[in-house]
């Protein structure tokens, strides 16, 4: 070991100067990291806050693990003599090196445009192309964390995200107008159907009333319900109920559906199986075997 020490050219002072560049690093890192948490603690630690705060306490990480790595590469002869070799000798290698790095360069530029001019935060409910929606937990240097409604958790490049299409139902208003359907049969009285679903809809304590002071001098309801649709087998009636944020909004949009099956059945109103009339045309002949 000692003789293979001493043919890499790391002596007892060498190996000084890397432990004290990695307790450098180490103590480094804790100190941005506490600086940065001190600064968010003081801020409204809104959902900017959070993002900018986990995006750079994720960078910190990165950016002084690669300074300590190039010190110690500077500091022990081998590597240096190695490093220098490479990189001034070979352009072939540069240029691979350059190919190997470009999606990584890519998803770094990619999360700091992500930081910069915030498509999402931290919090945000989001849905990225044909990705499931959830819940954005942390975003890094190399890629984004959701966590959807099942608790999964989809990591997703930067870069990747910067190409899609984007769903954002949390940025500027968080407000959301949930449809609530319910197919009802031709023969149920269409209209006590429609007051029967307003009720339901309006009694709900998650439900809000969006209506302007001029809706409520005319007398627009709280929560409207249309004939949307007329299907082979039913009349598709669609609620349109206000909630605070698309959280609440799927609970509400669950406990609709109870309330809605339960009150219809009590009022007689039938919601229907899939139908289909059949005309024959001309009498079946059916001969005995």
């Amino acid at each position: 070991m000692k003789e293979f020490l001493s043919e890499m050219g790391i002596t007892a002072l060498v190996l000084l100067k890397v432990a004290l560049i990695v307790a450098g690093a180490f103590v480094a890192e804790r100190l941005i990291r506490k600086a940065l948490r001190r600064l968010y603690l003081r801020s409204g630690q809104g959902y900017e806050d959070r993002t900018r705060y986990r995006f750079f306490r994720n960078a910190t990480r990165f950016l002084v693990g690669l300074i300590a790595l190039a010190g110690i590469i500077y500091t022990v002869p081998s590597f240096k003599h190695l490093a220098v070799t490479l990189f001034a000798g070979a352009g072939i290698l540069v240029a691979i090196l350059g190919l190997a790095t470009q999606r990584a360069f890519s998803n770094i530029i990619s999360g700091i445009f992500i930081v910069s001019f915030k498509p999402f935060r931290v919090g945000d409910l989001i849905k990225v192309g044909s990705v499931e929606a959830g819940t954005v937990e942390d975003i890094t240097l190399r890629h984004t964390v959701i966590v959807t409604f099942e608790n999964r958790r989809i990591i997703i490049p930067n870069a990747v995200i910067s190409d899609e299409v984007i769903v954002n139902s949390s940025i500027n208003d968080e407000a959301t107008c949930e449809f609530v359907e319910v197919g009802v049969s031709y023969e149920s009285d269409l209209d006590k159907a429609m007051a029967v679903m307003q009720a339901e809809c309006e009694a709900h304590a998650d439900s809000l009333d969006k209506r302007t002071p001029d809706d409520a001098k005319r007398g627009s309801p709280k929560v409207l319900v249309r004939l949307v649709r007329i299907d082979d087998s039913a009349l598709l009636l669609r609620a349109y109920v206000w909630a605070k944020d698309p959280i609440t909004s799927r609970q509400m949009h669950f406990d609709l559906n109870r309330s809605i099956k339960l009150r219809f059945d009590r009022e007689g109103v039938s919601i229907p199986y899939p139908q289909r009339t059949v005309h024959i045309a001309a009498p079946i002949t059916v001969k005995n075997a």
